[in-house]
């Protein structure tokens, strides 16, 4: 487990330091913004099993900003 971690956490600092802190920080932001506003529309709609296509939805919208979008 902390190998594991340890390996993330170096991946995090080279991608930081590739990007610089403002841009990642900025980012990180838009992404978690993302993710609460597909939460927020899940509880919304309040369908049972319905939470794949939110989280998948969330995840979606997250990945496709920034400097790593598709």
């Amino acid at each position: 487990m902390n190998l594991s971690t340890g390996i993330i956490f170096c991946f995090l600092i080279l991608g930081v330091s590739s990007q610089g802190w403002g841009t990642f920080l900025k980012e990180a932001g838009q992404g978690a913004k993302d993710m609460w506003k597909a939460y927020s529309d899940m509880k919304e709609a309040n369908y049972k099993d319905a939470d794949k296509y939110f989280h998948a939805r969330g995840n979606y919208d997250a990945a496709t900003k920034g400097t790593g979008r598709r």
